[in-house]
Formats: C-alpha cells, structure tokens, sequence
C-alpha cells in the first residue's frame, strides 16, 4: 500500500489497525464507490477477515461517516494552525493555505474522490457535521482573502475559495502525469493566480 491518504492518520509513520483499515476502504471506495465495495473486500485488503473489521466499526457506512469526518476536522485544523503560525501578512497566509491544500490534494487523491462522489451516502447527521466543518474551513479561506481583497465581500471570496479548491481538488484526475514537486508547483501558481484575481 503507498503511503496516500495519511491524512487518516494521527501518526502517518505508524498508523494504527482502525487507521489502516480506514486509508484501506478509502482506496477501493475511490476505485470503486463506497456501495460496491464490501466488508471482506476492506478485510482482505488489510490481511484481515471481513468480520475482523466489526471489532473496529460497526458498519461499512461507519468506516465513510469517520473517513469524511476525519478530512475536514484535519483541513480545518491545517488550514487555522497554518494562518496562525504565518503570521499578520495576508498574502503569506493565502500562500499558506495553498501549498497547504495542493499538499493534501496530492498527498490524499482517493479522499478526495470519497469526498466527492460519497458525501450524498452519509446519514443526515453525519453529512450536516460534515458540512459545517467544511463551512469552518472556508470561512478561514474568506477571512484571508478578505484581507487580500479589502474591496471585496465575503461572498466574492467565498466564490475565490470555491474556485480554488475545484482546481486543486482535481489532482485525482490528473496525479501522475508531472512528478509531484512540479505538479505542486504548477497548481499553487494557479491556485495563486484564481485567488488573487
């Protein structure tokens, strides 16, 4: 298994079984989607019998409700931490939150796809945690194009941050093709360019 989609993980260097099994289900959700892949698909491809997973989630919906939790408590955190520790100049910050977002996109393309197209499958419930998580990372985007576009309201940023992440957040259709460090580059300067217009 590569080392993608760590951001499932408390310790990316020794994940625990819950968080193998975790970046495991994400793979094969993004392959295949969350409804055509079973318990023992997700067993089998963490060496372990597909009953093994219920000592570790109650159900296949369980394992996408924390996987799609997980992700946005993490960008939330990485995003504010980051604007934190950048200090008081907005384009330093916005420069922040790119690099930090083209590092997750590369660095978890199957969440990104689960994201995308398993959302819908969540409860009501879980899907509204989900949602306000997201709203909370994109107000800290809001926040620093706001100081980046004094002239503009918080919905033209909110319009600026939506379209960033549709750019970066395609890497899954496109990893691979360049080696990372000049895909990264090339996606923060256009991340940049969208942000700044």
């Amino acid at each position: 298994m590569t080392d993608t989609n760590t951001a499932l993980h408390a310790d990316a260097a020794r994940p625990s079984r819950r968080e193998q099994i975790l970046r495991a289900a994400a793979q094969l959700f993004a392959e295949r989607g969350s409804r055509a892949v079973g318990v023992d698909d997700v067993g089998a491809a963490v060496g372990v019998t597909g009953p093994a997973i219920y000592r570790h989630f109650a159900s296949k919906d369980a394992m996408l409700a924390e996987m799609l939790l997980r992700i946005s408590e993490r960008l939330l955190e990485g995003g504010t931490s980051r604007v934190a520790a950048t200090g008081d100049d907005p384009m330093a910050q916005l420069r922040t939150l790119i690099a930090f977002q083209v590092d997750f996109a590369l660095d978890n393309p199957a969440l990104i796809t689960v994201h995308d197209r398993d959302l819908g499958s969540l409860s009501a419930e879980e899907a509204a945690q989900v949602r306000r998580l997201q709203r909370r990372y994109v107000e800290v985007w809001v926040d620093v194009l706001g100081r980046v576009h004094p002239e503009s309201d918080a919905a033209t940023n909110r319009v600026r941050a939506h379209a960033v992440f549709g750019l970066v957040n395609s890497t899954p259709h496109s990893a691979g093709r360049l080696p990372r460090r000049r895909t990264a580059a090339l996606l923060a300067a256009m991340a940049e360019a969208a942000a700044t217009a």
